[in-house]
């Protein structure tokens, strides 16, 4: 058994994952123990060939890190960027009596210190030492309740990497032949992908229909009520229903012929008749209205209501509850668990009471089951530390930190409060042969509500503790009409999907972890398979290129049930209902006839890689086709460019004909009347451009050539901001290739004027000088040259600082107004401390303060830490006429 905690003798090394949770469990010790961080994983897989040891990199097999001929045995290597680390921790261990491993407890944690027992093979005794959160006293219950590792967990977290491994290293490749250099396949990444493809295909699919209805103010008569009106919504004309949008499909069309579909000019004939009819309360229905609390955060629900209500990322909503972790300031953030201790729930129930009285705590404690299969509950839910809660107010919190806190605080001490009740009414009125339905809501006791109301991936969806209030009414009774309006609706395309209700669908799918949800969006964001358009996740074409050749290919690889069912069997082996080695043959080599991955990359030749990447459009004869550069049209061999902001269900026949229609760029202008050359306009990836095309090389000049630079370059000049390719003329495009422009020279050194990506700029040697505009390149003169280099060289901004494009708001950050502005690269939105740019899908003109507050978080997080001032030197000390006394000798 471990010494106490302080005790005196021995040394004691503990190791954890992160400097900061090192920092914040050093103090809780004390003396008598060394706490050390890992920084992570210490060895993994190797990366690329370098990293293969010279004993391996003969064998077939090296390549992937993993011998699938040897019980698919893994080839671990110590990260080359933590091998310093990993010699300090060895260095710590030989002065010390006792190891405690305290990684975080899940299969990852678990994996971690594994890996390091094996490395460091200590000769002293190993603990495995767990808690769920970061306070003293659970730093001292784990200190004195050490467990062995268990390998179980390790196993199952070894299974994940390999097949990992496998699958990216044998379906990336592939990608790269038929699709693109560089791509890569991931088992989770890629059926996310997926999800987001088909989505797409879902809207570009879709047909709107449309719709009209009845909207009728009604009078209750009762100047006595508040209010004394309300609003209905027409619902039957004559027994029939009307149809509302539910009632169409996708394709456009009623799913039910039945009801009724009113047209404009019949909604409109319909109202001429109503104004005139007599209308009655029909029917009176009243229901109590109960709404009970939502359970504790676990990670999903976190990341899903932390995207809603704060407008952070997965990925960043991770990284902030890092932070609180390690900080003490809540229990572990990666847990499937809504289940509290009996001391979170006594806190909670405490907190309650405190703040909106007893009446708002049931008698009895609320217990929360999951009800999410294959939960790993050995965690709690997500709640504040401590056998006492913190308010937000007393954390001494800031910024995101302060803001995550506070939203898991709410979120705990709401769990046990009561139930919010009320009564919720439908009234429907009758007249001249229609009926008109009204529904209203009245919230009698809020309850939970007081402390917490949960968000909706549906701005238009009611809020839990919003009212809407209707006359007191009774069958019968008489209403006036005072207003009647006509209304016409037209049915929308599925929504994208959000970063937050992608979530939510991996994790009723079943599909990868939660706590890898973060990292799984991250990753196809970065890949460029996914970009956000707002908050919308939008995939992009190579996302379909991908996507097509692995349904068409590799099938079970993307399919739903295969990746939920491989969670499963992950789930079976870490609790000791399956083995490692049998469930990877399944997978890599295949069984009872089932093909295994590696059959399913051997023979690639029936790919066709253009029929991959080509994506007829509907109703036309033009192709969506992904090529090496990027994404174009075709029709019959003549090529156009895809706009790079364009998403793929804007992309419609007559959006194709419109982008056809445009000038192509491939316009001869005429030649050089000194060269002789054609001069033509072009519209580049870069822009447009005019370019000349140079003669043919005779056949012994080519000889002559041995390397591809010596070949003559035709002139290049990109167009001016204020030109367009269907008017430039010969004689501008001259002027354009006419640039650099020799202006004179000063002091016998050369003066150019030139366009450059921040602007037109004049250049002598290495000294250069903006100019005003593109126009006066062709205009400045020697004189006028020198005056500007006689000037100190202006940084930053010349001319004072442009005024916004948009105000967006407050940041909830930073509480400083958001502003968005052009810059050198293109808009961006900052809050005059810190600049974030616009994303693809990003535009000025829809850009919303949750949108820009994510943007600028991001950037917070990736914004190099500040550098540590050197040390500085004590001053020496003076000389004085008083005795000096004689330097200590040293230790």
């Amino acid at each position: 058994m471990p010494a106490n905690n302080g005790s005196a003798g021995g040394n004691r090394l503990v190791i954890v994952e992160s400097p900061a949770k090192a920092k914040t469990i050093a103090g809780y010790l004390g003396r008598g123990y060394i706490v050390e961080s890992s920084i992570g994983h210490i060895r993994d897989l190797p990366e690329k060939a370098d990293d293969i040891p010279e004993k391996y990199k003969g064998q077939a097999w090296a390549r992937l890190g993993v011998n699938v001929d040897h019980e698919f045995e893994p080839l671990y290597v110590v990260n080359p960027d933590k091998k310093a680390q990993v010699s300090k921790l060895k260095q710590l261990l030989k002065d010390a009596d006792e190891l405690y491993l305290a990684t975080d407890e899940d299969r990852e944690g678990e994996a971690i210190a594994w890996h390091l027992r094996e490395v460091l093979k200590p000769k002293v005794p190993v603990h495995r030492m767990v808690f769920h959160e970061i306070t003293p006293q659970a730093i001292r219950d784990a200190v004195a309740n050490p467990r062995d590792l268990n390998l179980r967990l390790v196993d199952a977290q070894e299974t994940r990497r390999i097949l990992d491994r496998l699958y990216g290293y044998e379906v990336s490749p592939v990608l790269w032949k038929k699709v693109k250099p560089r791509l890569s396949a991931g088992r989770v990444q890629s059926v996310a992908t997926r999800l987001v493809v088909e989505r797409e295909r879902d809207r570009m699919a879709f047909t709107a229909a449309h719709y009209w209805d009845l909207s009728a103010l009604f009078d209750s008569g009762k100047p006595e009520e508040t209010p004394r009106d309300f609003t209905a919504t027409l619902t039957g004309v004559e027994g029939k229903r009307v149809a509302q949008g539910r009632d169409f499909g996708p394709d456009g069309q009623l799913k039910n012929a039945s009801v009724l579909h009113l047209s404009e000019q019949a909604a409109a004939e319909l109202a001429v008749r109503l104004r005139t009819a007599s209308f009655a309360v029909q029917s009176v229905e009243r229901k109590p209205y109960t709404r009970k609390p939502y359970a504790p955060f676990r990670t999903t629900t976190l990341q899903q209501e932390a995207s809603r209500k704060l407008g952070f990322s997965a990925k960043y909503t991770m990284q902030v509850a890092q932070r609180l972790y390690e900080n003490g300031f809540i229990t572990y953030m990666r847990t499937d668990s809504i289940t509290l201790s009996e001391t979170a729930v006594a806190a909670a129930r405490s907190q309650a009471i405190k703040l909106y009285g007893s009446a708002y705590v049931p008698d009895k404690p609320r217990v929360y089951a999951s009800k999410v299969k294959n939960a790993q509950e050995a965690h709690e839910a997500i709640r504040p530390s401590g056998e006492e809660f913190r308010t937000p107010g007393e954390t001494g919190l800031s910024g995101d930190m302060f803001r995550l806190y506070e939203l898991i605080w709410q979120r705990t001490v709401a769990s046990q409060m009561k139930d919010a009740v009320g009564e919720s009414v439908t009234v429907k009125v009758a007249g001249g042969g229609a009926e008109f339905t009204a529904t209203g809501r009245t919230i009698t006791f809020y309850g939970f509500l007081k402390a917490y109301v949960e968000s909706a991936d549906d701005p238009s969806t009611d809020r839990d503790d919003s009212e809407k209030r209707l006359p007191n009414l009774a069958e019968g009774d008489a209403l006036g009409l005072t207003r009647l309006d006509v209304s016409g609706h037209s049915t929308k395309p599925p929504a994208r999907y959000t970063e937050a209700s992608l979530v939510k669908e991996l994790e009723d799918r079943e599909i990868g972890r939660p706590s890898t949800y973060a990292s799984i969006i991250g990753t196809i964001l970065d890949r460029g398979y996914v970009f956000k358009k707002g908050t919308a996740l939008v995939p992009s074409f190579l996302a379909f290129a991908v996507v097509n050749l692995l349904e068409q290919h590799f099938g079970n690889l993307v399919d739903y049930d295969f990746t939920a069912e491989m969670e499963k069997v992950l789930d079976d082996i870490a609790n000791d209902r399956a083995e490692r080695v049998p469930e990877l043959q399944r997978f890599y080599f295949g069984h009872d006839g089932d093909e295994g991955l590696k059959e399913m990359v051997t023979d690639l030749g029936e790919i066709d890689a253009k029929e991959i990447s080509s994506f007829p459009i509907r109703d036309s004869d033009i192709v969506i086709r992904v090529g090496r550069y990027g994404p174009y049209l075709d029709r019959e061999g003549v090529r156009v460019n895809i706009p790079e902001d364009m998403t793929p269900d804007e992309l419609t026949a007559a959006k194709a004909e419109e982008l056809f229609a445009r000038p192509t760029g491939d316009r001869e202008l005429g030649r050089d009347p000194v060269s002789g050359n054609m001069i033509v306009a072009k519209d580049g990836r870069f822009g447009p451009y005019v370019t000349e095309v140079l003669p043919e090389a005779a056949p012994d000049e080519t000889k002559k050539r041995t390397k591809k630079a010596d070949a003559p370059k035709p002139r290049t000049s990109s167009l001016f901001k204020s030109m367009s390719l269907d008017t430039i003329t010969l004689d501008d495009a001259l002027k354009l290739l006419s640039i650099p422009r020799v202006v004179g020279e000063i002091d016998g050194e050369e003066v150019t004027a030139q366009n450059g990506k921040f602007g037109p700029y004049i250049k002598k040697g290495t000294d250069s000088r903006s100019i005003g505009s593109e126009d006066d390149l062709f205009t400045i003169t020697i004189e006028q040259a020198k005056e500007l280099f006689a000037q100190p060289k202006q940084r930053g901004r010349r001319t004072a600082a442009a005024a916004p494009l948009r105000e967006l708001g407050e940041d909830p950050n930073s509480k400083k107004p958001v502003v968005v502005k052009e810059g050198r690269f293109g808009p961006y939105v900052t809050d005059g401390e810190t600049n974030a740019s616009l994303r693809k899908g990003d535009t000025v003109e829809d850009i919303t303060i949750e949108r820009a507050a994510e943007l600028l978080a991001e950037r917070r997080e990736r914004a190099p830490a500040p550098k540590k001032a050197p040390a500085k030197k004590p001053a020496a000390k003076k000389a004085t006429t008083t005795t000096r006394k004689k330097p200590a000798a040293k230790s």
